[in-house]
């Protein structure tokens, strides 16, 4: 696990003006506490750097950028093959000879040997570079699911790309100007939807796609490419016993590749059943006691240790529990500058405190992301379902809308009945309007009346909505259930949970593995009968069954609780002058973005109880802190 960075100049050279390049892979220097590296051609027209994290072959054999002189290539790599030793075994039948024990090799090898067509046979989490000097061609490329990121842009006659944000952003060539239409999108869905970053110009290579930048003719020939996307259709015919057994040999290969380590190894625990399994299957796996790390707070409804501790016993395993109550006006603005554009899922704080600790025992940790959108782990799946059930009734939306307004607006977001007015709120609206209304916080009516000048001009001309439209209409003869779990699977999962763990993880120099997000699993699970995964309105059912063995009947028969801390609550308490100082300052209400009295209207209702804006404050909170960090001055890297 690492961080890369590169510069293709083709106007000038690198070097010319005062900028010196390596001080994009210094901004990212915890992602690769290590060592570094930087190559630069001798026409000074490519510089490559690379921060490195060591976990396989941890001999200087491993440094990068590394270079296959008899081929003419290049490579800076961020992430982990799974498969790179029978990925070589197969190299060296071809002929191929290795001089070292690493993964980052046999990419160069793979890509030697089959060119872009190597993404395909790669298994694992990864971003690269590779700059094939006899070609003059950069080739990126992302894994399949999104774990690890890459930014990039073009402009001022050079490309530059970089793991994160504030790597981007290091370059000064690169403007921080804000675009209107992101921010938007980040106000409907949470997150800025692709390809599109905060910044004009900047972009995120999407998940499953590669890249190329051709400067064989002096000018730059870009080409984008999608080497693969999930199937659903046609559907497996097969029986739950087959499945169950398909389900647990698929899921051991995969943890026990997540195993190959050269440092410490350890696993995130929550007590849920995605996690429970990972930790069983570890166990099973171990010849010693597996190291687990779990996180609690005070507030008891968000606390999850008694759970962990129960899978922990199961297991014997080494746990660490830590109890701790969130710090938000310390952390925040660390965060922020990771983030490098607005994030407001508020686990984003717990999940950087689990990190931080468990990196204290070991360097690596597994973890369940990726069970929820494989087998049905989320109550809107089954929600959507219902819905498009109901919808067919006459008169339906005008019943749900009135069961709606029944229920206060002061109810708290994560209380059962904040979830059943959401749904009801919504249960009659297109699968599309739906979806954002339960995944968002500001609906369209909302945004329109808040906005004012350019962020009103922006969602006028174009609506965020228009992602999630061309979404499920690639999905449209899927059933509801699956329909929401596909469009996750490429919008919620890598651009709001996946970018979560890896900047907590990266931030403290941690590697996050997750076995379900293994594309062979998610595969298998995509074309299972909807049947097996959501029955008679239970959630997860195939993974239940399948690990009945490891799952203790408390764990898997509570309520799923989530990974969140009390906000709303702070929002009106401890968090309370960080509030104001942020949205009714002077400096906020001066941008422009924002009507005022609705800024006013907001925090006094929420501070009040009349109505909880939990979420849409955050938001807000969330945007104006980046703007003044990321935009109005130029930071430093940040610091963990």
């Amino acid at each position: 696990m690492c961080g890369i960075g590169g510069i293709l100049q083709w106007e000038g050279r690198i070097g010319d003006d005062s900028f010196r390049p390596e001080a994009i892979i210094q901004a990212m220097r915890h992602r690769g506490p290590d060592g570094d590296g930087s190559w630069l051609s001798p026409d000074r027209q490519v510089w490559l750097g690379h921060r490195r994290l060591a976990i396989i072959d941890l001999s200087e054999a491993g440094r990068q950028p590394m270079e296959y002189q008899e081929a003419g290539l290049l490579l800076t790599f961020n992430g982990e093959i799974y498969n790179f030793q029978s990925l070589r075994r197969d190299l060296e039948t071809l002929g191929h000879t290795f001089r070292t024990r690493t993964d980052s090799e046999v990419i160069l090898h793979a890509y030697q040997q089959w060119g872009t067509e190597c993404v395909q046979r790669l298994r694992g989490m990864f971003a690269f570079a590779i700059w094939d000097t006899r070609k003059r061609r950069l080739f990126l490329a992302r894994d399949r699911v999104g774990k690890k990121p890459l930014f990039y842009t073009q402009q001022r006659g050079r490309f530059v790309f970089a793991s994160e944000l504030q790597g981007l952003l290091a370059d000064p060539s690169v403007p921080r100007t804000v675009d209107y239409h992101a921010i938007d999108g980040y106000l409907t869905l949470g997150y800025v939807p692709p390809p599109h970053t905060a910044y004009v110009g900047v972009r995120k290579l999407l998940p499953g796609h590669w890249m190329t930048v051709d400067l064989g003719g002096g000018e730059p020939v870009v080409r984008t490419e999608r080497y693969w996307s999930l199937q659903y259709l046609p559907k497996l015919r097969i029986s739950e016993r087959e499945a169950c057994e398909a389900l647990r040999e698929k899921m051991a290969e995969a943890v026990r590749l997540r195993m190959i380590s050269d440092v410490p190894l350890g696993a995130f625990l929550s007590g849920g059943v995605d996690s429970s399994i990972v930790v069983g299957l570890m166990a099973r796996e171990s010849g010693r006691p597996v190291k687990t790390f779990s996180i609690g707070f005070e507030e008891a409804s968000f606390n999850e240790l008694s759970h962990a501790k129960r899978i922990a016993e199961r297991w014997q395993t080494e746990h660490h529990e830590f109890v701790i109550r969130p710090d938000a006006t310390e952390i925040l603005p660390m965060l922020v500058r990771h983030y490098g554009e607005p994030y407001a899922d508020t686990s984003a704080m717990p999940t950087y405190y689990l990190s931080k600790m468990t990196r204290e025992s070991v360097t690596v940790a597994l973890n369940g992301d990726g069970g929820d959108e494989s087998f049905v782990g989320y109550a809107r799946y089954k929600g959507n379902q219902l819905a498009e059930l109901v919808r067919r009734f006459p008169g339906s939306g005008a019943i749900l809308k009135l069961f709606s307004g029944v229920i206060p607006a002061s109810v708290p977001p994560n209380h059962p009945l904040q979830r059943i007015r959401r749904f009801l709120a919504a249960a009659h609206q297109p699968m599309v309007r739906r979806y954002s209304t339960w995944q968002g916080a500001f609906a369209a009516e909302e945004r329109t009346t808040l906005y004012t000048g350019d962020l009103k001009q922006a969602v006028e001309e174009h609506g965020p909505c228009r992602f999630l439209d061309e979404l499920f209409e690639e999905h449209r003869n899927l059933e509801p259930a699956e329909a929401a779990m596909a469009v996750d699977v490429q919008s919620y999962l890598p651009y709001d949970l996946l970018v979560k763990v890896d900047i907590a993880t990266m931030a403290t120099s941690l590697e996050g593995r997750s076995p379900f997000l293994d594309h062979e699993v998610m595969e298998f699970a995509a074309r299972l009968p909807l049947d097996l995964k959501l029955r008679g309105g239970n959630l997860k059912h195939l993974p239940k069954v399948a690990f009945q063995d490891l799952l203790p009947p408390e764990n898997v028969n509570r309520s799923k609780m989530g990974f969140g801390v009390p906000v709303g609550e702070w929002m009106r308490t401890s968090l309370r002058n960080l509030v104001h100082d942020t949205l009714l300052s002077d400096r906020s209400l001066g941008r422009g973005y924002f009507q005022p009295a609705m800024l006013r209207r907001l925090v006094s209702e929420h501070e009040e109880r009349r109505v909880d804006h939990t979420w849409h404050l955050w938001k807000l909170v969330m945007l104006e802190l980046w703007q003044r960090d990321m935009v109005d001055v130029r930071p430093g890297p940040a610091s963990a």
